[in-house]
């Protein structure tokens, strides 16, 4: 899609030297990511800390990934689904963090114009396909709790990569929206991000065109996956409430909460940075403090997902101990 230029063969010359920036597309080569902050001590203590945690995001969400592949006996809807969503957490958390902790130790960042689109597009629709891969975890909980008998007819393979397909669509939809809106804008006022990456706010405030029409694609788009992938999560929490109150058991109760809790947890931090994120009117960002909320969910989030779903998952803690037992013990398998 070409960006929309102004052209006119019937201008006057003192028009013509009266045309401002506004009256054609202008690109910088390359933006200047002011990044989180200018004090050097707090860089380089940045970098020591954010190291260690993408790392963490890096090995668990890859490991977790792994593991699943490895053990048969993960091989089930559920597992499926958390297998994606670490790949989601890897690939959108490596599209922003190497390059931020390489501009932590730099005295000026910059990324070139293509780049940040690029970077733009990879994050915006990661994000986005995220959201839409929690609600398809949602369906498959309640699938699993609220019909067990027909849990393999309603949950098979065609289904399954049916709403993975799903979830990748509406990412790139957004993406390509959001991406093409946003670098069809003048960036006449500044070269200069206030962000740490190409990020939609810090972009549109550097624009000198009237980003209106952005703000609302932005409110509409976001506000629409959000509020339709949140609607399908509040309605089989619903009936997944209903039937483990139905349950005789209090074992499959303590395990329904044991599943159900992990996801929950996972929803509830990404939806709540991305609605303080994006879902606001443009007078209220404020693009310093906003910086912390984006380090959150860019870097944050992806490390603490394959934790959450680790350190409360039995089964999962049993299938580490099966595939460590199977690679680091001579012999025949121990299961």
């Amino acid at each position: 899609m070409a960006c929309p230029r102004t052209h006119s063969n019937f201008m006057t010359q003192s028009l013509s030297s009266r045309m401002t920036a506004e009256n054609f597309t202008w690109a910088p080569a390359e933006f200047i990511l002011l990044g989180i902050t200018d004090r050097w001590d707090l860089r380089v203590t940045l970098f020591l800390i954010f190291l260690p945690v993408y790392l963490v995001s890096l090995l668990g969400n890859v490991g977790m990934v792994l593991l699943i592949q490895v053990d048969a006996r993960l091989h089930t809807p559920m597992y499926f689904f958390l297998a994606n969503l670490s790949l989601l957490d890897t690939c959108y958390s490596s599209a922003i963090a190497p390059k931020m902790l390489v501009d932590l130790l730099l005295p000026h960042a910059t990324i070139p114009y293509t780049a940040c689109a690029l970077q733009m597009f990879v994050f915006a629709g990661l994000a986005d396909a995220e959201c839409c891969l929690l609600a398809a975890m949602a369906y498959d909980r309640y699938m699993a709790i609220g019909n067990p008998l027909l849990y393999t007819t309603a949950m098979s393979q065609r289904v399954c990569l049916a709403l993975l397909g799903a979830s990748g669509l509406g990412g790139a939809v957004s993406a390509i929206v959001h991406t093409t809106f946003t670098f069809c804008l003048n960036f006449c006022r500044s070269r200069e991000i206030n962000s740490f990456f190409c990020d939609i706010p810090p972009l549109l405030a550097i624009s000198c065109n009237d980003t209106s029409l952005n703000e609302l694609l932005l409110f509409a788009i976001c506000g629409f996956i959000q509020t339709a992938t949140v609607l399908v999560i509040v309605v089989s929490y619903g009936f997944i409430a209903g039937a483990v109150i139905r349950m005789p058991s209090a074992e499959g109760r303590r395990r329904a909460a044991s599943t159900c809790g992990s996801h929950l947890t996972a929803v509830t931090m990404l939806y709540g940075t991305l609605t303080f994120m994006y879902l606001r009117p443009s007078s209220s960002y404020a693009l310093d403090t906003d910086k912390m909320a984006s380090v959150f969910y860019t870097l944050v989030i992806p490390a603490l997902n394959p934790l959450i779903y680790s350190l409360r998952n039995k089964e999962v803690k049993e299938a580490v101990r099966r595939t460590w037992s199977r690679f680091h013990r001579p012999g025949p398998e121990h299961e």
